[in-house]
């Protein structure tokens, strides 16, 4: 069973996602708060695996909590809700610790997906996001780009390919099958790019590479 807790300032958004989320029988609701303090400690007593977090609340904004949830021993998975022009905050939370992002208007079934993939350790971060992502903070990324470069001379070419695809939000299991190699060997090559670009998350892996210009010309 995945717990997730729902942090956001609306009632009625959270009534919309606790009915998703209650539709099916894997995934249940272990909590609600309605500010980003209240999800820090609903955090704290309910323990649950995934939190759809808001970024724009009273008291503690979501980029804060996740922050401070982040640096728990026990971090449960982030996930930021967000319009669709994918404010500042966004990228923020992002590089914060968050394992991805979803639009507001994300459909039920595509919402639950996400919860299920970021509760079994891998990002959800959509192609379509991932462009929108790139555009709107290429303006900036020349500040960081000099050490994501020089982070990427540590990669083997067959790194670089895999981190190229994890750039792209591709699982996995998607990313073996377009370079031909098993999910278990993409995986471990994961886990070398998470400990060679000082990454915590694929997430944060994928910022890197937009950092570094590896992917100027954002596909799908």
């Amino acid at each position: 069973m995945i717990r997730v807790l729902i942090a956001d300032d609306e009632a009625l958004v959270r009534s919309g996602l606790r009915m998703i989320v209650e539709s099916t029988d894997d995934v249940r609701v272990a909590a609600e708060a309605a500010d980003g303090r209240a999800a820090v400690t609903e955090t704290l007593a309910h323990r649950p695996d995934v939190v759809l977090m808001d970024i724009r609340m009273p008291r503690l904004d979501g980029l804060a909590a996740t922050r401070e949830l982040a640096a728990l021993a026990a971090p449960p998975r982030v996930i930021v809700l967000t319009t669709f022009h994918l404010d500042e905050y966004v990228h923020d939370a992002l590089r914060a610790g968050a394992a991805g992002f979803l639009l507001k208007d994300t459909p039920p079934r595509e919402l639950l997906h996400a919860i299920r993939v970021v509760a079994g350790g891998e990002a959800m971060l959509s192609p379509v996001v991932t462009r929108r992502l790139i555009e709107t903070f290429a303006s900036g990324r020349s500040a960081q780009g000099a050490l994501a470069r020089e982070r990427l001379r540590r990669l083997t070419p067959r790194e670089r390919e895999v981190l190229a695809l994890v750039a792209e939000g591709c699982s996995n299991a998607e990313a073996g099958r377009r370079l031909q190699m098993s999910e278990a060997t993409v995986k471990t090559h994961v886990s070398r790019l998470l400990d060679k670009l000082e990454a915590a998350n694929r997430v944060q892996v994928a910022l890197v590479a937009f950092d570094a210009g590896l992917l100027d010309t954002p596909r799908g």
